[in-house]
């Protein structure tokens, strides 16, 4: 029987791609509206990564006005259309994410996305970051009925990607990513760059790397060399 191929399967915020700037410039604008004070860039470890929801709701809680239960969708949906509309305008992918992708695509691998932003969303994102052709999948908010972390999730994206589950890792930079793979019994890099304001050492992940430049090692330290073709 044919081994199906092996597999990455990345976060998008915060692993892929530094979203920072564009997520916390659409948060602001609604904050503005409010008359609420603007939020800093470098408060997105805190704020991003379980999707625009949180974001909405972290945002106005951080200054001090939480959200009444029927403010939230409306506001969601003010932040999705403005996020859209400046889905890329600072928005870049992390150095050397292209070059990583596509060292593993010519071994073989297949490449997929399961991130919580709305699958959309993420398509729009990575097609204006010229990546989007890379992934055999690209799986959000939606995609499914489920979402991260529940385990469900990232064996759904394997399975549309047409990746080997046996043969799989996980890359992401948060607890939510972590939590995921390990629900899953599947290995997960952390990468240290990330939006989470918990070192993500501390999560225990199989392995934690700083620069796209450690993935190889870090993927092949993990699966079988056998998994591996072209290096």
């Amino acid at each position: 029987m044919t081994l199906r191929a092996p597999i990455l399967v990345f976060d998008l915020d915060g692993t892929l791609a530094d979203t920072a700037r564009d997520l916390i410039a659409t948060l602001n604008a609604l904050l503005a509206r409010e008359g609420l004070p603007l939020v800093a860039p470098s408060a997105a470890r805190s704020l991003v990564g379980a999707g625009a929801r949180a974001l909405v709701e972290r945002g106005f809680a951080i200054d001090g006005a939480p959200l009444a239960p029927e403010r939230v969708d409306p506001l969601v949906r003010d932040f999705l259309d403005h996020y859209e509309a400046h889905i890329a305008d600072e928005t870049m992918l992390f150095p050397g994410a292209l070059a990583a992708l596509d060292r593993f695509a010519s071994a073989g691998f297949r490449l997929a996305v399961c991130t919580n932003k709305p699958e959309p969303l993420a398509r729009l994102l990575l097609e204006k970051l010229d990546a989007a052709d890379r992934f055999a999948a690209i799986c959000g908010r939606g995609t499914f009925p489920m979402h991260k972390p529940d385990p469900r999730t990232l064996a759904l994206t394997i399975e549309a990607a047409g990746g080997d589950p046996r043969r799989a890792v996980m890359v992401g930079d948060s607890k939510t990513d972590v939590d995921t793979a390990k629900n899953a019994g599947t290995p997960v890099v952390a990468v240290d760059f990330g939006y989470t304001d918990i070192p993500v050492a501390e999560l225990a992940p199989d392995r934690v790397i700083s620069h796209f430049d450690e993935l190889w090692a870090a993927a092949e330290a993990i699966l079988h060399p056998s998994a591996f073709g072209r290096t």
